[in-house]
């Protein structure tokens, strides 16, 4: 369990999905430079924050191992493969005395570090809720304040922060982006497909 984080501003990981679609492994599957989706996500996340949990399933395995080497933290969380929901919560309670979080999706490794740092520094700059958002659509990752720790750690299910975020609508700092790839996550193989053509494509 990560220690002293008080003040800090920490990246929530979520990384504890079971990949169904993708047909399982999809965070450990290779991107087109051979690094794991998710410990390439970390990467881009460690330097916007002052620490990344990555909230994993409870069984130890290799995407574990690769995200320590990525510089995260990790958080086993209950059951083998918990909701989006759940898994909020657990990384948020291991962290309970944070000064704010950002919620940033394992599967998302196109999301560039400057727009983790954006979400990142409304925060720092006193945003209770901040998003980056690309053409009228909302992306990730979602940063909180520490005020909605409590709500975090209370979540269940798969719907992750959906609820809270519409409880707290006219708290959200929007941040313009001009970059889809705060909604272009991984599901399934050609969504893999699909990220490495950009990535080889830059």
């Amino acid at each position: 369990m990560p220690a002293r984080t008080r003040g800090l501003i920490v990246g929530i990981l979520l990384a504890a999905g079971a990949g169904s679609r993708f047909g399982g492994g999809k965070l450990v599957a290779r991107l087109a430079d051979g690094r794991g989706v998710a410990a390439t996500t970390c990467a881009r996340l460690l330097p916007a924050v002052d620490l990344v949990v990555a909230v994993v399933p409870a069984q130890p395995g290799t995407l574990e191992d690769e995200l320590r080497a990525a510089g995260a933290e990790v958080v086993r969380c209950g059951a083998e493969h918990p909701g989006m929901g759940v898994s909020i919560a657990c990384g948020v309670a291991a962290t309970a005395d944070a000064a704010g979080w950002l919620v940033a999706l394992g599967d998302m490794p196109l999301v560039p570090t400057a727009q983790h740092r954006l979400v990142a520094d409304a925060l720092r700059a006193g945003a209770a809720i901040a998003a980056p958002v690309c053409r009228g659509r909302r992306g990730h990752p979602v940063g909180f304040a520490a005020r909605f720790g409590d709500e975090l750690r209370a979540l269940a299910g798969d719907e992750g922060a959906r609820a809270l975020l519409a409880r707290h609508r006219g708290a959200l700092v929007e941040l313009a982006v001009d970059n889809d790839a705060s909604w272009l996550d991984i599901d399934t193989p050609s969504d893999l497909a699909a990220v490495n053509h950009r990535l080889g494509s830059h």
